[in-house]
């Protein structure tokens, strides 16, 4: 994880630098479990476990706008 570029990305969206690095970290580690977003159908699944596993954390939902 490059930290200036999680910066850059946290305040373009607005989003607190802590949970965009536990987004990242959360994404990646399921990536690295064999999950995967090509598909509409792997996208959700990928997505709702990653919204699971940040509110576990106390983070909000990294997809809503």
């Amino acid at each position: 994880i490059c930290v200036p570029v999680l910066q850059a990305e946290a305040q373009a969206q607005k989003k607190p630098f802590v949970h965009h690095a536990a987004h990242l970290v959360v994404h990646g580690t399921l990536h690295a479990l064999g999950y995967d977003h090509q598909t509409p159908e792997e996208a959700e699944r990928m997505e709702a476990l990653e919204k699971h596993i940040l509110s576990r954390w106390g983070v909000p939902d990294p997809y809503r706008a």
